[in-house]
Parts: C-alpha cells; structure tokens; sequence
C-alpha cells in the first residue's frame, strides 16, 4: 500500500510530466486540502522526494500570495546528463544523495533496475563500515567513478 508522500509525490509528477514546459506551480494550502494532510507532510514530500539530485529545481515565495514552484531539469542526451550528476557529487556525499542520484539514472532509463541495486549496495552505508565524515567521501569516490564508467559507455 503506497504511504500519503508516495500518493503525492505521484500526483505531482504527473502533473509534471503532463505541462509542456516542465514545471509547476501549487500552493501548500490547497494541496494540503486536496489530500486531506498537514502542509507539513507537502514540505517533506517536496524537500525529500524533490531534490536537484532527483532533477528538479524548487522556488518558493512566502506569504499570502506564496507558491512553491517545482521544475524538472531535462538534459539534451544521456551524457549532458551524467556529466551534470558528476558535478553534483561533491567530495563528500550522503547516502540519500547518493541514492536519489542513482534513482534519476534509473527513471531516466541510463541504467536497468539491477543496475541499480547494485550501485546501491555499493554505496550503502553497512558496506562502507568506517565514520563519518570517511564513508561520504569514500561513497563518493565510489559515486563518481561509477558515473565516470557509465559516461564511457555512453561515449
């Protein structure tokens, strides 16, 4: 059964994916009505499942007139791609990052869902057994070099 975040999250990739040119304007309120949550629960959908890891782009205006803007990067071809997630890999990475770096390969159909998993458990912070802040920057020497391979085979 999918949770409330993952109904939302849904809905506002859809809506999304829908819009020609890729974005989207929403107020908390009014989503939070549709659906019968907290605004709460809208700020975490978009601060978890929204991130420029996962390709997408957030503005927000506060106030009474506020609105949350979400906008999905799109990228020429799948090396314009790989190259902007490279950037993204700082020398030291989370695991969420790392994991909604891999997802955007995934929903961007760079790599199949075994790939997937297995960059995952690459990552994952039980196999990189040290203290932080070591794991982030192994993680993301690992990370990047993945990312590097996939860019070759591309090429």
């Amino acid at each position: 059964m999918m949770s409330i975040s993952d109904i939302i999250e849904q809905y506002l990739k859809k809506i999304i994916h829908d819009n020609e040119h890729k974005s989207i304007e929403i107020r908390r309120s009014e989503l939070a009505d549709l659906f019968q949550c907290v605004p709460s629960q809208i700020n975490y959908v978009i601060n978890t499942r929204f991130t420029i890891e996962r390709g997408y782009l957030i503005e927000s205006k506060r106030g009474g007139g506020g609105y949350i803007r979400i906008s999905r990067i799109e990228h020429e071809d799948d090396y314009e791609l790989i190259e902007h997630l490279i950037e993204l890999v700082k020398p030291e990475i989370s695991q969420q990052q790392a994991e909604d770096i891999i997802e955007r390969l995934y929903e961007n159909e760079i790599i199949s869902k075994r790939e997937k998993r297995l960059m995952q458990a690459a990552i994952d912070r039980e196999v990189l057994a040290v203290e932080l802040p070591i794991r982030d920057k192994i993680r993301s020497r690992v990370l990047r070099k993945m990312l590097n391979t996939l860019k070759i085979v591309e090429e």
